[in-house]
């Protein structure tokens, strides 16, 4: 496959940007996105230029830190796939590819398609942990918990956090990476003694840097685990169920 590809430049945080054009000759439609971008890399270094800097660790849809815009779409063409799992053969010989990094205030650029996503992170610091002491480790078969539960925490529990909900939407929303953080802990039994205050410190935490839903389901569309709009659902439920509660905390200990 031949192809002309443009890419987003950018020495750092502070510089000026811009797109820039590459023939990219002799691809193989089995080749992973990922992959011919090594190509072209190889091919800049041999030629004395700058390598173009992406981020990629598992290579295998698992740990979320593929991401980029690819032809406008976070991820590229091929639904509930991450860029590290897309082929090339889902482009046609002769086709021109637009890559760009995720476009959010809250994940600035450090480098070309390179963005700062510790946003997310804070999300994870705020509550998206379990630290009530429970004392030594019981054998699991002793926690019942039903299979209609399990199974909405193992879907919650499938988010990468790779950012593309962001990216994809026109507000910059973080809804469903924070519902799906929210919900497989909040669904479990060993999840609830810190249910409301998680819920409370991860949503509040959330709104400090992304902006508000507004339910256009691009966030679902743009998945690559194609996590479903019903946990932002679940996550606004138990806020409002938490302001109350926790509030009452308060009044009881204060």
């Amino acid at each position: 496959m031949d192809l002309t590809l443009k890419v987003w430049r950018q020495d750092g945080p502070g510089a000026p940007g811009s797109m820039e054009t590459h023939d990219v000759r002799d691809i193989s439609p089995d080749m992973s996105f990922l992959e011919m971008l090594d190509i072209v890399n190889d091919r800049l270094v041999v030629e004395g230029k700058e390598p173009i800097a992406f981020e990629h660790d598992c290579r295998e849809g698992i740990c979320g830190s593929c991401g980029m815009m690819i032809n406008g779409q976070a991820h590229g063409p091929q639904l509930g796939t991450a860029t590290c799992q897309l082929h090339m053969r889902k482009f046609n010989d002769g086709d021109t590819i637009v890559v760009e990094p995720w476009r959010a205030t809250a994940f600035p650029v450090v480098r070309d398609l390179v963005v700062n996503r510790s946003a997310l992170d804070a999300i994870i610091a705020a509550g998206g942990y379990i630290s009530a002491p429970t004392g030594s480790a019981p054998d699991a078969n002793l926690t019942l918990i039903p299979k209609p539960v399990a199974d909405m925490a193992m879907d919650a529990a499938a988010c990468i956090g790779c950012g593309a909900c962001v990216a994809a939407c026109p507000n910059s929303a973080a809804q469903l990476f924070t519902a799906a953080k929210v919900a497989h802990l909040n669904a479990l039994p060993q999840g609830q003694p810190e249910r409301w205050t998680r819920t409370e410190r991860m949503v509040e935490e959330m709104e400090r840097w992304f902006g508000s839903c507004t339910n256009h389901g691009e966030c679902h569309e743009a998945c690559p685990k194609e996590i479903s709009l019903d946990f932002i659902a679940y996550m606004n439920r138990d806020y409002r169920k938490a302001k109350v509660k926790n509030r009452g905390l308060v009044s009881q200990t204060g």
